[in-house]
């Protein structure tokens, strides 16, 4: 029995698109689940640890097309949480992120938090707010508390 992070899912969906489960899309997609925010370099690391040295490891152009197909597979969701590269994370639980600029903390809230704001949004604007891409910024319990100032 595979799980909602097992190869079974992915697979599905690829042969449902006409494409193969690829050693590298698996990899990439275990990558993502357990590194829950990273960046393209980041999971391109990740991957070569893993491999060790002289071991085969997808490279970065490999990482990100297969990102862009997992996206498109509803598999993984990207966010851009400020300056630098989007980050990626499983998209099998929406949620939105909260970024203090002060210390780069990422924290995960629950997207119900943003119903009013969303219903407001699609009421007058006719716009649906797209979860898995929201990304906050402000500054963290932690930061405020110390008197950490904001960059």
């Amino acid at each position: 029995m595979a799980s909602e992070r097992g190869p079974a899912p992915l697979g599905e969906r690829l042969r449902a698109q006409g494409l193969r489960l690829t050693p590298q899309r698996q990899q990439v997609l275990a990558a993502v689940s357990d590194l829950d925010h990273a960046t393209p370099e980041a999971i391109g690391a990740r991957l070569r640890q893993q491999a060790g040295p002289g071991g085969a490891a997808p490279d970065t152009s490999t990482v990100y097309r297969t990102l862009e197909l997992l996206e498109k597979l509803g598999l993984v969701w990207h966010t851009h949480l400020g300056k630098g590269a989007p980050v990626y994370h499983a998209s099998e639980h929406p949620h939105l992120h909260v970024v203090c600029a002060s210390c780069g903390d990422i924290a995960s809230a629950d997207p119900a938090l943003l119903d009013e704001a969303a219903e407001r949004l699609a009421a007058e604007l006719g716009f649906t707010v797209d979860v898995g891409h929201v990304a906050l910024s402000g500054t963290c319990r932690r930061c405020r508390e110390s008197g950490t100032p904001q960059e």
